[in-house]
């Protein structure tokens, strides 16, 4: 392929390593097998690698054998391959050209830099292996040098890097690009998505001074549920109860939360009850949710074009999809003047709809809803306003990330009414903090405020519900009475 080898070809080692022996192009090492495509059903496969230092050695290497792929290798036939012949045509000449450059390293990283090279070619680069890890919550990538991970609740430095910031941001492009984004010194900040409905956000220069910023909300492969927030401990078994009744009987719902505190995955979770005859419209600005239901349609916004044209923004779905029949509106975040079409929307027959916003305490998030609809260019009376809210939201759920990095729901809140000016609401159930362990977890218990009847009574009866939610509240009081 690359003509003869010369025998006195020049000797490239690194980090002390003995040679390693020749090896078959086909006897590809096991922890290439497996595929780090960007679908997440190939990421389901492939167990994480562990994290190696390396030596400033390797990187040389790399960029040299990957130089000397780049010319060698045709792209516009590789695009014509499935993935694993892709990877396997790529292994190949990068075993050619391991040989004829005479690099020496060790067997374990000659099987990284296959890896590395591949997932540069076909995947997406140093992030592949940290994208196969389903233990991480958050990837933030600050320029070519520093990479860092959430795991636990908790953020920590890696030993990821990119050859230079121009490579970290061709693997930012080949991410928008999938979901028809771009990313550019013209249009530096974008928002997108990866297959797997994790969150992306990538700002470039001239904006990020050092280089491209690239942060990744990830998604578990395994959809959460209610009754795994149980066993996490972030809701109670009767709040969980409470929790489904609440979306079985076609509450309206808002799920309010700071950044980081699960609020998306909460919603995931209480979409679980929607009956499967429902049809349900869902709204984002990049589509992250997880619908199991047959009847979903998922609307997309999207950004300006070069012209500074043709922007669809949340406002426009929603108004557009009160034309599509829906059953039920999910709208991802409501962030904007949306929240005045979403409010028409669940006050106008569209009983179940949901969204998330950004709020600290359920009255913080009554506060915010109003603020955003003044803040859209509505020249109602804060009166008016309070009482739209008040007769389209029944239910407000709180999700909060303590400063130990667990996730607890807080507060399950109805709202209740209008006394005068002020919106009346009432606390369900609450999330108390007792202490903390020898380890720095904080230790707490949710407990039920006692109330014995709550607003939502009457609609749970209609549904034929109220057996279950009467033992939720009564079970919820036991438990409480046991503790004290």
């Amino acid at each position: 392929m690359f003509g003869k080898r010369g025998t006195n070809a020049p000797t490239q080692t690194f980090g002390g390593a003995e040679p390693a022996p020749a090896r078959r192009p086909d006897a590809t090492p096991a922890s290439a097998e497996s595929s780090h495509s960007s679908s997440s059903q190939a990421r389901g496969q492939t167990p994480p690698r562990p994290e190696r230092p390396r030596a400033e050695e390797y990187y040389d290497v790399k960029s040299s054998v990957f130089s000397a792929l780049i010319e060698t290798i045709d792209l516009s036939q590789l695009a014509r391959l499935d993935i694993e012949s892709a990877r396997e045509e790529i292994r190949d000449v990068v075993n050619e050209i391991i040989q004829l450059k005479s690099v020496v390293m060790s067997i374990g990283e000659q099987e990284d830099l296959l890896e590395d090279i591949v997932n540069d070619v076909l995947g997406y680069g140093p992030l592949e292996p940290l994208l196969a890890r389903d233990d991480i919550a958050d990837i933030m990538v600050n320029g070519a040098d520093r990479t860092f991970i959430e795991v636990a609740g908790k953020v920590q430095l890696t030993n990821v890097r990119f050859r230079d910031n121009q490579q970290l941001m061709n693997i930012c492009q080949r991410i928008v690009s999938q979901v028809g984004r771009r990313v550019d010194e013209s249009s530096p900040i974008c928002d997108a998505r990866l297959p797997d409905g994790s969150r992306v956000n990538v700002i470039a220069p001239p904006l990020a001074i050092d280089g491209p910023a690239l942060t990744i909300r990830k998604f578990k492969r395994d959809k959460l549920t209610l009754d795994q927030l149980v066993r996490f401990g972030s809701i109670s078994p009767e709040g969980a109860v409470l929790l489904q009744i609440v979306g079985r009987v076609r509450c309206n719902v808002v799920i309010s939360g700071g950044t980081g505190s699960g609020k998306t995955t909460l919603l995931n979770c209480l979409t679980n009850y929607i009956d499967k005859e429902e049809r349900v419209i869902t709204c984002e600005d990049a589509a992250e949710l997880q619908l199991q239901q047959p009847h979903v349609v998922r609307l997309e916004t999207r950004p300006p074009n070069l012209e500074g044209e043709g922007q669809v923004t949340m406002r426009d779905l929603v108004k557009n999809c009160l034309r599509m029949r829906p059953e039920r509106i999910i709208v991802g975040e409501v962030r904007g003047p949306e929240t005045f079409d979403l409010l028409q929307a669940m006050n106008t027959g569209h009983d179940g709809s949901m969204g998330t916003l950004h709020a600290n305490s359920p009255r913080e998030a009554l506060s915010r809803m109003e603020s955003m609809i003044t803040m859209g260019g509505f020249a109602l009376p804060s009166k008016t306003i309070r009482e739209m809210i008040v007769s389209s939201v029944d239910v407000i759920v709180q999700a909060s990330r303590l400063r130990d990095g667990s996730r607890r729901i807080t507060h399950i809140t109805e709202v209740m009414g209008m006394e005068g000016d002020v919106i009346i609401t009432q606390d369900l159930f609450l999330y108390e903090i007792l202490g903390e362990d020898a380890n720095g977890k904080l230790l707490g218990r949710h407990r039920s405020t006692g109330v014995g009847r709550p607003k939502i009574w009457e609609r749970a009866r209609y549904f034929n519900e109220e057996t279950r939610l009467a033992a939720a509240l009564d079970a919820s009081e036991a438990s409480e009475l046991g503790h004290g």
